[in-house]
């Protein structure tokens, strides 16, 4: 029943006269279905239908955060981007911690090529959410197109940290253009390559299917593999002459492991066991370091634990968890430096302990094989 209204004195237990508080189940419910039909709408590309739900879900309640970003959005699908813009600060204004709104925000910027307000929102993005890969890639596009070569490869390792698949995004990704001819970003351009063999992709025309990049700049990546006893080339008879396919040199395909294709959605994983003696090795050395304070020798040791091109692709085989753990690790600490070390040792030991004794027992357990 609704709460009765009335003046002070003779009046104020006189009947209700229709007055009503709006009761707050009714107004979630009203809201949140007005913002599901929003997104429904969104999904079927009516975004001026969209727009008119958000406003609807807004009037209802007009701190609904979700609503102004979504709002935000369909204007950006419109390319409307100042509007988009106003509606994903009134989102920030109603929760400044919104990495989203941030995220959205800085996207919008870009495609008004204003890089340098793009880059602002989403380094506003990632001081709330540092471990969002998307937000480092969105970042590493931004300080390319603005001319931060350096900047954004950094910024693009960073997410190729948090998620293998940027590197295959980055590869084909026209952003990253005039970073092409850097060494750093040739470097990613081998890590997806190595990838892709790793995955059972041998051929060049497999690994240019799978990735989308050019057939020159996959062979171009190939001869610089095998030069560096990366990758083995070999040759293979048929009907017309013979075709050239790559495998893992053994020392890789030992650390990194390896999948077989046996047919087109069915495949073989050779679990890499010399590598989890390694890994083991490596966490060893961590401890110590951590515990000496070495921050330098901390960054090293863990890097070497997470990246692809080491032993990363084991850890989120195996270990997926505890490899963002320490990935998270190694972004504070390149961020805030010795004193996080300092502060944080006994948790960091304690994880590296945590791994170091799961990769024991696994290394103690006999395979299925055996």
């Amino acid at each position: 029943m609704g709460r009765l209204f009335g003046k002070e004195g003779s009046e104020k237990n006189a009947p209700s006269r229709g007055t009503h508080e709006p009761d707050p189940d009714d107004i979630e419910f009203q809201k949140r279905d007005l913002y599901n039909k929003g997104r429904n709408q969104m999904s079927n590309e009516k975004f001026l239908d969209a727009i008119r739900s958000f406003e609807l879900a807004i009037r209802v309640d007009p701190k609904y955060v979700d609503a102004w970003v979504e709002k935000g959005y369909a204007h950006f699908h419109l390319g409307e981007y100042s509007v988009a813009i106003s509606s994903y600060n009134r989102a920030i204004e109603i929760d400044v911690a919104n990495a989203q709104a941030w995220n959205m925000k800085g996207l919008a910027y870009y495609k008004m090529k204003n890089y340098e307000k793009a880059i602002e929102s989403c380094e506003k993005a990632l001081d709330i959410n540092p471990s969002d890969g998307m937000s480092w890639y969105n970042k590493a596009c931004y300080l390319t197109l603005s001319g931060r070569v350096d900047e954004g490869l950094d910024a693009l390792r960073r997410s190729i940290e948090i998620d293998i698949a940027n590197a295959r995004k980055a590869v084909k990704d026209r952003d990253f253009e005039s970073a092409r001819a850097e060494e750093g970003f040739r470097r990613i351009v081998e890590v997806v390559v190595l990838e892709s063999i790793r995955q059972g992709y041998d051929y060049v025309g497999k690994i240019v299917w799978v990735t989308s990049m050019d057939r020159s700049e996959v062979e171009d990546a190939l001869m610089k593999l095998a030069m560096k006893g990366l990758v083995i080339k070999h040759e293979r008879k048929n009907f017309t002459g013979k075709d050239e396919y790559y495998e893992l040199a053994k020392e890789i395909a030992d650390k990194v492991g390896t999948i077989r294709r046996t047919g087109l959605f069915s495949k073989e994983v050779s679990a890499p066991v010399q590598q989890l003696k390694d890994i083991r090795e490596v966490l060893g050395k961590a401890r110590e370091s951590v515990e000496k304070g070495d921050l330098a020798g901390t960054l090293d040791l863990i890097d070497q634990l997470v990246s692809p091109t080491k032993h990363g692709s084991a850890m989120v085989e195996q270990f997926f968890d505890d490899h963002r753990d320490l990935r998270l690790y190694k972004i504070r600490l390149q961020d805030k430096g010795q004193e996080y070390l300092n502060s944080h040792k006994s948790d960091l030991v304690d994880l590296i302990s945590r791994i170091d004794h799961k990769v024991g027992s696994g290394v103690a357990k006999p395979s299925a094989k055996d």
